[in-house]
């Protein structure tokens, strides 16, 4: 039986998601255009960094994007050492260890027209699930999947 006692080894909450890109500057955009704020920016390198990662060299560029609501962040990141590792920028939706980030929008038509010219492409279409939301996948900067999600009714 777990112990799930106030501070003994419980989650307190998802403070934010990473996400390895290639053009900084371009994903940054992108997240912005989608209504996240750009709380803060920073260079990471240094022996605490690698052991942290596991990886050696570690020399990065970091760029923390807030949510409208201040609840939920994404980290972006741009590696400039060690080099990246390629992954399948267009794999699909059901890619073992796949990811996917869930926004929650108003109107979601607007949404997709503003992040058209930052790159975005649908995967699939738009769709109504019940009587309740409407849906959509598209691929954002370095392939990542960003659902998006809009209540109706």
């Amino acid at each position: 039986m777990n112990d799930t006692t106030p501070g003994r080894g419980t989650v307190r909450r998802l403070d934010n998601i990473a996400i390895v890109v290639d053009d900084l500057a371009a994903a940054k955009a992108f997240f912005a255009e989608l209504g996240l704020e750009l709380e803060g920016e920073a260079t990471v390198e240094g022996s605490e960094v690698d052991r942290l990662v596991g990886l050696e060299g570690v020399r990065s560029d970091i760029a923390m994007m807030r949510t409208p609501d201040g609840h939920g962040r994404i980290e972006l990141t741009k590696y400039h050492s060690p080099s990246v590792q390629a992954g399948d920028p267009n794999a699909p939706a059901n890619v073992l260890g796949g990811h996917r980030v869930m926004f929650a929008v108003e109107d979601m038509d607007a949404v997709v027209d503003r992040l058209r010219p930052h790159g975005a492409e649908l995967l699939g279409e738009l769709v109504q699930y019940e009587n309740s939301y409407r849906l959509c996948y598209l691929r954002g900067p370095a392939g990542i999947l960003v659902a998006l999600a809009e209540q109706i009714g």
